[in-house]
């Protein structure tokens, strides 16, 4: 068996390939799970240009169970699986729920059907803030309840949740942790790989990239009549390097031993909530330009406040967030650059 085998599903997407990157930097050999929906085979150039070492790839849609069967034949070595394939725009969700929840939870359903059956299961899950919907007490803690989902997409990931602590439950060879993340922006160093939305971005950072480089005409500020100290929501910001960095030491943990229930949760966040307006100053200041933006109404499904509490992360993986909300916003507007020829 080869016990540095790890399987990225979803690994040209934005939070895939950067913790790619991570992972071979760490000497793991990975394989790629891909359907290119929401992503490119440029990306694949770009981890390789980076680490030197292309990783296995396979086009493959995780909605096909028979495919997925197929997968584990082949790679049945595979020691641990990063799960980041799914649909993630809140919005949309809200529009198109069903595609959600056919996308989000059957692919889940399919892979943990698979993993169970590995000799090594261990199985890390990209969960998201979204679970506690509108905490109560900031910072969030863990430990907060996870409160009915304010969007479709919110929804898939609890019950993505319950569905891996149920398997757990039943399954004492299966050891899972899910990651609930803030909002991660920013790109690598190199600017070979980043942030890279198909169509009209649903995040605030690439829609000001874009804005600035003219792509866009302005960005819509949803709303300035929140309860905030500026009107405007508030959330907490985390480079993608170091979100990466923190599914790496989570896997480690795993294939250590090291958890202690074979189902456990961390909050990966920097602990600071940062307003949109202060994402926009963010930007201005690493740019040197000004945006053009404008307020709109609020946007269905948007919480006020979300930031996290990350001791739990902290103490028990060893993992802290390391880069600045300026840092990440100069990273995105280099890789904006890039793309764009400026």
């Amino acid at each position: 068996m080869n016990m540095k085998k790890i399987l990225v599903t979803g690994g040209l997407g934005f939070i895939g390939s950067h913790t790619v990157v991570e992972l071979q930097n760490e000497g793991f050999d990975v394989v790629i799970i891909d359907n290119l929906s929401n992503s490119s085979l440029d990306v694949l150039q770009g981890i390789t240009s980076i680490t030197g070492k292309a990783p296995i790839f396979e086009k493959l849609d995780l909605k096909h169970k028979y495919s997925v069967k197929e997968f584990f034949k082949t790679h049945s070595d595979i020691v641990g699986v990063i799960h980041f394939a799914a649909s993630k725009a809140v919005g949309e969700s809200v529009e198109q729920p069903l595609m959600y929840y056919e996308n989000n939870l059957n692919t889940l359903i399919y892979m943990l059907d698979e993993v169970c059956n590995l000799a090594s299961s261990n199985f890390i899950f990209s969960s998201s803030c979204t679970v506690y919907g509108q905490a109560d007490e900031m910072p969030i803690t863990e430990n907060a309840p996870v409160k009915p989902a304010e969007s479709p997409y919110g929804n898939t990931k609890q019950i993505g949740e319950e569905i891996i602590s149920d398997v757990c439950r039943v399954n004492s060879n299966l050891n899972a942790i899910s990651l609930r993340y803030f909002n991660p922006i920013g790109a690598h160093k190199s600017a070979k790989i980043g942030e890279l939305p198909i169509g009209v971005p649903q995040n605030l950072v690439p829609f000001i990239t874009q804005t600035a480089s003219g792509l866009r005409d302005f960005l819509s500020v949803f709303g300035n009549d929140y309860p905030t100290p500026d009107g405007t929501c508030i959330r907490d910001y985390i480079h993608v390097v170091d979100l990466a960095k923190a599914h790496v030491v989570a896997l480690q943990r795993l294939l250590k031993g090291g958890n202690e229930a074979n189902y456990e949760t961390f909050n990966v966040g920097t602990g600071v909530g940062s307003s949109v307006l202060e994402v926009i100053q963010s930007f201005e200041r690493v740019s040197g330009l000004k945006l053009k933006y404008q307020f709109a109404e609020r946007r269905s499904g948007d919480i006020i406040t979300a930031y996290a509490n990350t001791d739990k992360a902290n103490s028990k993986l060893g993992w802290t967030s390391k880069s600045t909300l300026d840092e990440a916003m100069l990273s995105a507007w280099n890789w904006e650059k890039k793309i764009r020829g400026l």
